[in-house]
């Protein structure tokens, strides 16, 4: 969301003032400038996603006013393909993630969920396309889903999908702004309804899960916060440790690398740096995603076996170094 310059200082000061209250900012690390996007239409980038299945690409978009479309961002900050979403509008496009479809094939997923009047618009809609194979310039056929909040309208510009369950999840940029969750499976026809499962900072722009699905980011214009998340809690998310972001012309997205050792930072204006930011330790995800249900059975079937095959293996070591002893000594 592009905003009046005199709107920024007291922003900022707000989101620096909630950074300031946060304990413990990472400073384990400096940050580093991974790109500087190259493409002069990229002037508003407002969502940010790293590709899993493209190593090295990160997708991103403008705010609003602009033509429905995702730009495919090379290692080197220059536009590799741009991908235009058929049937769909762009209000006030906010945020993007990765997930899945209905076949579990990728899919890039995409807000217009702003509301610069704080709650005037009845519904919002997220876009979703399936993520190409093959990088170059097309057109794709998106499905749209409405959605409307159980307790009114409100502007919001954090848009997230639990890697683990293809959830998605929406911060509102309130001063006292809320986490909503989406149903479980959405529908076209209709609305989906969100409703409230906790506390957001005060003017979060972005966000995004890690790739492990067990914690998320929040962003401001200034800072971030990484959060633990368990889906079975009344209160979803709780916060871990605030990071330091770098100074930006107006920071508004925020992703994790694929690894999830470290975030990128993004912000709105021409030709402007994706930031990496290192991860302390101690709130980086599990190196691997966490296994399902159905893996956790399974492996919980698998373990007494291998249990057995060790303590087979030991017993058979110990009674061949028995026996070349009875032997020596015979």
């Amino acid at each position: 969301m592009r905003i009046r310059a005199a709107a920024i200082p007291l922003a900022c000061l707000l989101a620096c003032a909630w950074a300031g209250a946060a304990e413990g900012s990472a400073r384990d690390e400096e940050a580093t400038r991974l790109l500087t996007i190259r493409d002069p239409r990229i002037s508003e980038s407002s969502g940010l996603a790293a590709s899993r299945r493209h190593p090295g690409v990160l997708y991103t978009h403008n705010d609003s006013g602009g033509a429905p479309q995702i730009f495919a961002i090379g290692p080197d900050g220059r536009t590799l393909a741009t991908l235009t979403l058929a049937g769909a509008g762009a209000r006030d496009w906010e945020g993007m993630a990765i997930g899945k479809d209905e076949q579990g094939r990728p899919a890039l997923f995409v807000a217009d969920i702003g509301d610069n009047h704080g709650g005037i618009w009845p519904h919002v809609t997220v876009y979703r396309i399936p993520e190409p194979s093959e990088l170059r310039s097309q057109t794709l056929r998106a499905t749209a889903f409405r959605f409307r909040y159980a307790d009114g309208p409100r502007n919001a510009e954090t848009f997230m999908i639990n890697p683990r369950t293809n959830r998605i999840y929406i911060a509102s940029k309130q001063l006292s702004g809320g986490l909503y969750e989406a149903p479980a499976r959405l529908r076209t026809d209709g609305y989906n309804i969100l409703r409230k499962v906790g506390r957001a900072p005060l003017l979060a722009t972005d966000g995004a899960f890690a790739p492990d699905g067990r914690s998320l980011v929040i962003r401001t214009y200034s800072s971030a916060r990484i959060y633990s998340f368990d889906e079975n809690a009344e209160e979803k998310i709780k916060p871990l440790r605030s990071i330091r972001l770098p100074r930006q012309e107006q920071g508004e997205s925020i992703t994790y690398t694929p690894d999830g050792r470290a975030l990128l930072a993004g912000s709105e204006g021409v030709a402007q740096p994706i930031w990496r930011v290192p991860l302390p330790e101690r709130v980086r995800p599990d190196p691997t995603p966490a296994p399902t249900e159905s893996g956790r059975r399974e492996s919980q079937r698998r373990e007494p076996d291998d249990r057995n095959v060790g303590v087979v293996l030991a017993v058979g070591i110990a009674l061949a170094v028995g026996y070349g002893i009875l032997r020596r000594r015979s």
